[in-house]
């Protein structure tokens, strides 16, 4: 008898799916549903698509004998999170015409559409590809959107990061011609045996992967969180390379203390030119030997905590024509985002707007998506989406920053009246359509952070910046375990209390409170808040006060996330 685990049931969908074809191309023709064929769900997150439903429907619609209210969020995938003027009104027009009147900014720098029904997903499809756009790999088993440095143009180190960026997610990307024949109306290959994908070979990775790039000293990435991260080591005003970093992530589950967030590893530094066939080795490694039965033990940081650092290193040396040298000296000391007007160093100006929660949308109150295509409509700059689900235009001239500022003024896009706590805060989707939601984010978020700014403001530290981040559910998203202030959804109503991760991104937090409810998460923080008020030290941050007084003990790369607080 064997003692080999079987794999995975989605090893066995990728297998047999052609290269990621499957059935797409009859589920989407079938009108006795308004969803796809199960094994397909799994296949369309590789062409950046996943099924939800509304969970607020759900109910109601089972008493009337009716199927899920299906509807699928769509993610594009956009590297560095740079897009023109035109692809910002074409998306603009995507998410009034198929999408609920919004577009919601993501965390990996991308765009989401949520709310698409299936007779016109092949047709929103289409228009995200007209925008010179695609979707192929923002989701699945694979190297996902390449994240890169929002600030543009801050010097030509910014520039070259950026190629970088860009190049490694060309490099990265999936082969298969399956996006094209399903999606875009292509030719269809004869794939017997014949297409390979020389990367990823025909089952593709275990488990998603995520890359991102930073410049010191800001952490606007969170580097530390990405399964592969390149941290540029400046000299002289020039790149000199990448210090690469392995095994970060930030999913887990409840109550199985065998998942865990990691940090990422520091395993050496590269030069520029080497960045494709580092990431190359990095990634082939994965594929030979992460956990293919288990996905819960597929991503690469439980790889390396299997085998060990020095192991994977030496695996990717073997694959390398030059092993990586010792990692350089690197200094983090922000994280987050600047709001306001910048000027770079070529003279061009940049202004980031505060997005709460990356959703873009006209409410009564504010004319949000309105005022961005009336900012597009200029045809001025370009437009970044950043890390924390903010949005930069950039690259304006004065007399562009004038006429830029006029409607900033008109639609009331200025960030003056936003405090400290909200200015650093980011949420997931959750309910209702995130599958994995155990409790609300984004439609609760800006309201437990108002009640969070009155505590501040009573006890005299409402300008103190403190990173606060809220998820549905424990898989990470919005990066909650590298908050000051982490909440993770539990139950409807009721949260973990996660607290003292370090201000620049480079230590997690730890459990502090387990499935407590609003009362009970406004009690602890305003004593733990009037404390840190009254003897914090001289610019010290919320998360190093909690260490240093021994309410939190320190966590490490992944060791003792699950003990208790001290």
């Amino acid at each position: 008898m064997s003692d080999k685990k079987p794999l995975s049931d989605v090893e066995r969908i990728k297998t047999e799916s052609r290269q990621l074809r499957g059935t797409l191309s009859d589920s989407l023709v079938d009108r006795l549903t308004g969803a796809i064929a199960a094994d397909d769900t799994q296949l369309s997150k590789f062409h950046g698509i996943y099924q939800q439903d509304d969970r607020d429907l759900r109910a109601e619609r089972r008493k009337q004998m009716l199927e899920p209210a299906f509807s699928f969020m769509i993610r594009a995938r956009i590297p560095g999170g740079r897009m023109t003027p035109d692809q910002w009104l074409a998306f603009d027009a995507i998410g009034r015409e198929y999408a609920n009147d919004s577009v919601r900014v993501t965390t990996r720098q991308a765009i989401q559409f949520h709310g698409v029904i299936k007779r016109e997903l092949k047709t929103t499809m289409q228009a995200i590809n007209a925008s010179l756009l695609d979707t192929l790999a923002a989701c699945g088993d694979v190297n996902r959107n390449v994240m890169a440095p929002a600030n543009p143009a801050l010097s030509p180190v910014h520039d070259a990061v950026q190629a970088a960026a860009k190049s490694l997610s060309d490099h990265l990307c999936p082969r298969t011609g399956a996006y094209h024949e399903v999606w875009l109306d292509g030719e269809k290959l004869d794939v017997g045996g014949e297409e390979v994908e020389p990367i990823y070979g025909k089952t593709y990775l275990p488990r998603k992967f995520k890359t991102g790039f930073v410049i010191p000293p800001d952490n606007d990435v969170d580097v530390y969180s990405q399964d592969l991260g390149f941290v540029a080591v400046v000299e002289d005003d020039q790149l000199a390379g990448f210090n690469v970093l392995v095994g970060g992530g930030m999913g887990m589950s409840h109550g199985e203390p065998a998942t865990y967030p990691r940090l990422a590893s520091t395993i050496g530094f590269c030069k520029p030119n080497a960045v494709n066939a580092v990431a190359e080795a990095v990634v082939t490694t994965q594929r030979d030997f992460g956990d293919r039965t288990n996905r819960k033990h597929a991503r690469l940081k439980y790889t390396i905590d299997t085998h060990g650092v020095d192991w994977f290193r030496d695996q990717v040396n073997e694959r390398l024509p030059t092993p990586l040298a010792p990692p350089r000296d690197v200094l983090f000391t922000h994280t987050g985002d600047r709001y306001g007007w910048h000027q770079s160093r070529d003279g061009s100006w940049n202004h980031t707007f505060f997005i709460e929660n990356g959703r873009i949308r006209d409410t009564e109150d504010r004319a949000l998506m309105t005022a961005f295509r009336t900012l597009a409509e200029q045809g001025i700059g370009e437009f970044i989406l950043t890390p924390n689900q903010n949005v930069i235009l950039a690259g304006l001239t004065d007399a562009e920053r004038d006429a830029a500022d006029a409607l900033i003024e008109q639609y009331k896009l200025g960030s003056d009246s936003v405090s400290a706590l909200r200015g650093a805060s980011i949420a997931c989707v959750g309910f209702p359509t995130c599958g994995l939601a155990m409790a609300e984010s984004e439609r609760y978020m800006p309201e437990l952070v108002t009640h969070v700014d009155a505590l501040l403001a009573k006890h005299g530290i409402a300008d103190v910046p403190i990173v606060a981040r809220m998820t549905g559910c424990p898989n990470g998203c919005a990066r909650p375990y590298l908050a000051e202030i982490g909440l993770v959804g539990k139950a409807p109503g009721r949260y973990n209390l996660l607290l003292g991760a370090a201000f620049n991104g480079e230590r997690m937090n730890r459990l502090y409170r387990e499935n407590i409810d609003e009362a009970e998460i406004l009690a602890t923080l305003d004593a733990l808040l009037g404390d840190f008020a009254r003897e914090r030290a001289a610019a010290e941050h919320f998360g190093d006060f909690l260490i240093r007084t021994g309410v939190i003990a320190y966590v490490g790369a992944s060791d003792n996330f699950h003990v208790a607080a001290a």
